[in-house]
């Protein structure tokens, strides 16, 4: 293996990686002792070990192997966030963006049984703060959104497979907040009768839609770190084993 004359024989390492002086100069030296492919694999290898060191400071709710993966980062990342900028819009193409990720979601035959209201109005979210007691962030919230199942589009066979099919594009609304720099929380409607009879009479809905959630979302006031909720002892392999 050989280089043109006019590149040294580290400069591809060199380029690439952030190395400090005393790493270059132990290079360098290998270099004029060594033939360059001596000299590529010692690099390689310090390479190495400064890439190790550099990653065992990473944030506890990351793993290594989610460690590069944006998408695995993404998820291991998020959180629930409550407390909100005041006074701050959200695009309506990024709204947008959180649509069309929230509609990615699988559902069951390919239904899609959903309906989306996006609330933006200061007064609505205000209104829609005061019957939900564990929704009060709605008041500092630049938006809402309510994803709702639609039983005219549900799986015949089995319509309360909208549930899943929402949980998971509510999900994705969620992850999706969180990659653009947003911050959501997840309140919960369905089941509880109240909640559900609430929402459905100030959103208008009709009866064949019912909502699952609401979904403030705004940018992130303060601080706010994410769990590390992994449990190796919540894991069967196969069938259920007594931990």
């Amino acid at each position: 293996m050989e280089l043109p004359p006019e590149t040294p024989a580290t400069a591809p390492f060199i380029i690439h990686t952030k190395l400090n002086t005393r790493h270059y100069r132990l290079i360098s030296n290998m270099s004029m002792k060594k033939s360059p492919i001596f000299t590529a694999l010692m690099a390689t290898m310090i390479i190495t070990m400064i890439s190790c060191k550099s990653t065992s400071t990473a944030d506890p709710a990351t793993t290594d192997s989610s460690a590069g993966n944006a998408a695995l980062e993404n998820i291991m990342t998020r959180t629930s966030v409550r407390q909100y900028a005041p006074g701050k819009t959200i695009p309506k193409d990024t709204v947008e963006l959180l649509l069309r990720a929230a509609m990615s979601a699988p559902t069951a035959v390919n239904r899609q049984p959903w309906q989306f209201i996006v609330i933006d109005n200061r007064e609505s979210l205000d209104s829609l703060s005061e019957v939900l007691p564990y929704a009060k962030m709605l008041e500092h919230a630049s938006i809402a959104i309510v994803p709702c199942g639609d039983l005219s589009k549900a799986f015949e066979d089995e319509p309360s497979y909208w549930i899943q099919d929402l949980s998971a594009a509510t999900e994705n609304l969620l992850l999706a907040a969180h990659s653009l720099g947003l911050g959501a929380v997840w309140t919960g409607v369905y089941p509880t009768k109240e909640r559900v009879a609430a929402v459905s009479q100030q959103l208008g809905l009709p009866a064949n839609v019912i909502p699952l959630a609401v979904v403030p979302i705004g940018y992130p006031l303060g601080d706010h770190k994410p769990k590390d909720k992994w449990n190796p002892e919540a894991v069967h392999f196969n069938h259920w084993s007594q931990s």
